[in-house]
């Protein structure tokens, strides 16, 4: 920044944020009324084709939001709300609490029993092997929704349970309108494509050691366009409050610090050196131990 002040301009709202999330959310409910009366095969796969792909940029959409980039950090009730109405294609609660472990991951990165994003002991000894590998990545919705209620518990905030209140209503409103399959392509699709598909080698991308003494890496792919420039990891994490379409700025702006760093090309490349890498695994990420913040 003291170099390129430029960069707090990046800083602040992004205007198209609510209208591309709103237009995402109601192709879904079209695609509920559409998918209505098809087989279950064709459901499945449609859920991992279309649907699941759309609910995985949801959540990245409402990774952004959790950053106050949806209104600004002033309305920070209307992120909160816009980011429950986001999650209603993913069929299942998920916004609010992400939003409360995804602090601690930006504020102890990597940290022991702070950061749920660092997998259990007991993932990186058991899924070890390229079978297990593969069954850890298909698994890693599970994973990510229980991980925090083990490795630092939280108490149920009154979002939480307005979050799943709302979400559970409109899964029942469509259950109700065009029956179960809907419902079915909604969590299917949600499930599927957080596991074993080529969007979600980002969550192996972003901080698994694939060299070693660098935790954080980028990613310069076409795959961006799909979810909100998340691959811009490590601008990200230098400056979480710039919205992720502004992320590839920062990146041209400071060129210098990001052009030499090692990155990823491609996520599905990830995912393959992940199962029959002998040295990557859950195992592969940087753990230390983090002093508790102060609360302001």
């Amino acid at each position: 920044l003291a170099k390129y002040p430029e960069i707090k301009t990046l800083m602040g709202p992004d205007p198209h944020l609510k209208w591309i999330v709103s237009g995402m959310v109601f192709m879904q409910l079209l695609a509920c009324y559409l998918v209505k009366d098809l087989s279950w095969k064709w459901i499945f796969f449609w859920a991992y084709a279309f649907g699941g792909c759309i609910n995985h940029s949801l959540t990245l959409a409402i990774h952004d939001i959790s950053h106050n980039v949806a209104f600004g950090n002033k309305q920070a009730k209307w992120n909160r709300w816009f980011a429950v109405f986001a999650n209603l294609p993913i069929g299942i609660p998920y916004s609010a609490s992400f939003k409360k472990y995804h602090i601690d991951h930006h504020r102890y990165l990597g940290g022991d029993s702070l950061d749920v994003d660092i997998p259990t002991d007991f993932e990186g000894w058991f899924f070890c092997t390229p079978l297990r590998k593969l069954l850890w990545l298909f698994l890693q919705p599970l994973f990510y929704s229980l991980r925090p209620l083990y490795v630092n518990p939280k108490a149920i905030t009154r979002m939480e349970i307005l979050n799943a209140l709302v979400q559970f209503s409109v899964d029942l409103i469509i259950y109700y309108l065009w029956g179960l399959k809907p419902v079915i392509y909604l969590i299917a699709g949600t499930i599927l494509c957080l596991g074993i598909h080529p969007i979600s080698g980002h969550f192996i991308a972003e901080h698994y050691m694939f060299l070693k003494g660098y935790e954080t890496y980028s990613y310069y792919g076409p795959l961006n366009w799909l979810t909100f420039n998340v691959g811009y990891h490590m601008e990200h994490h230098d400056f979480p409050s710039i919205p992720g379409c502004r992320l590839p700025m920062v990146k041209k702006i400071a060129a210098e610090y990001y052009d030499n760093l090692p990155h990823h090309q491609s996520w599905i490349r990830v995912l393959w050196d992940f199962v029959f890498d002998d040295t990557l695994g859950p195992y592969s990420r940087v753990k230390r131990l983090c002093k508790l913040a102060k609360e302001s």
